[in-house]
């Protein structure tokens, strides 16, 4: 950025800006801005499907059928394990664009929303959210589902790691469409080999693409897909007109959107 003194912006085409150095470009008058918020909806929309699936075992239901074994694979696995939305409690870590979204499609399923932040929201955006504000450890010792949706900052890496693993129930989820390193990857499997928690759904891994010997691969209960939650024409749509918006903002002098500050 350097070699480009007049720039003002960096636009990113994602959610996430942990891929450039955020202090650094404010020391030369740069900001960084992300996408508005133009894939939350795939976002969230891909959480809950990753509840529901750990919840309901699907890749076992869906190699059973190409295994051509029908449901033999998924009948031994006692019924305790296979489970509805109804009446559980979804910890939401982080209301921002996307998790607000997750938070708003799950009134239908009849759960019970609670979160955390570190931010303080008006109470027009909690109620329209339909979540209540609780403290951290209180969402991961009480909810029966904790689902990530923060940036990875410093503040954030590694959050989730043995002590909050231990908080959490035996039977609970957690579901990471965030970034990998948020979770301390290793005390996640410790968690999960020792029934600590009972599975998990993960769009992202610490290091990716993830390596074939990645024992996450081969954990019961445990559902990964290859960071891909963001994959929707709609969001690439809504990135194409908001980063145009937005560079165009930049370029008349006005206030720019979605500015990230460094933490």
């Amino acid at each position: 950025m350097k070699k480009v003194p007049t720039a003002n912006l960096l636009q990113a085409p994602s959610a996430g800006t942990d891929f450039c150095d955020k202090v650094a470009l404010a020391e030369l008058g740069v900001k960084v801005a992300n996408n508005g918020g133009a894939n939350a909806v795939a976002v969230a929309e891909h959480a809950i499907a990753l509840i529901v699936a750990v919840y309901r075992k699907l890749d076992v239901q869906i190699a059973s059928i190409k295994g051509g074994t029908w449901w033999e694979p998924v009948i031994r696995h006692p019924v305790e394990e296979f489970h509805t939305l109804v009446g559980k409690r979804i910890g939401i870590v982080g209301l921002g664009r996307i998790g607000s979204r997750v938070a708003k499609r799950l009134q239908g399923w009849e759960c019970e929303v609670v979160y955390h932040d570190i931010l303080d929201f008006p109470r027009e955006y909690e109620e329209a959210a339909h979540a209540k504000r609780v403290a951290f450890d209180t969402l991961l010792k009480t909810s029966d589902v904790v689902s990530l949706h923060v940036p990875l900052e410093r503040t954030t890496r590694h959050m989730m790691s043995d002590r909050e693993f231990a908080l959490m129930k035996p039977t609970a989820l957690l579901i990471n469409t965030s970034r990998g390193p948020v979770v301390d990857e290793e005390a996640l499997i410790r968690a999960l080999r020792a029934k600590k928690i009972f599975g998990a759904g993960l769009d992202v891994v610490e290091t990716e693409p993830i390596k074939r010997d990645n024992p996450l691969i081969g954990i019961e209960n445990v559902i990964l897909t290859p960071h891909q939650a963001t994959r929707a024409q709609e969001s690439i749509l809504n990135a194409n007109d908001f980063i145009v918006e937005n560079i165009m903002r930049a370029a008349r002098g006005e206030e720019i959107q979605s500015v990230v500050e460094p933490v």
